[in-house]
């Protein structure tokens, strides 16, 4: 959760875009790896945050280890 409901900005893909500061520094490793990303939102305190990618994949953001429980325990996981 941004604490400070601060934004940076940055170029991907040549356009500027608004980034929530708290994950900020993971957008831009992302970007500065190669990963483009087309969206984010760190969740604001009331959701996970997330971070879609340009390939179509999203990455899901948990606020701390025990969101990060809930969230798994929303998925049941398939026996192969």
């Amino acid at each position: 959760m941004c604490e400070w409901n601060t934004i940076e900005t940055m170029v991907i893909n040549g356009r500027i875009r608004d980034i929530d500061s708290c994950i900020f520094p993971i957008v831009k490793a992302l970007n500065d790896g190669g990963i483009t990303t087309v969206a984010s939102c760190c969740g604001h305190g009331k959701r996970p945050g997330n971070i879609a990618l340009a390939d179509g994949r999203e990455l899901i953001i948990a606020a701390d280890y025990k969101q990060g429980r809930m969230i798994d325990r929303a998925f049941k996981l398939i026996d192969r």
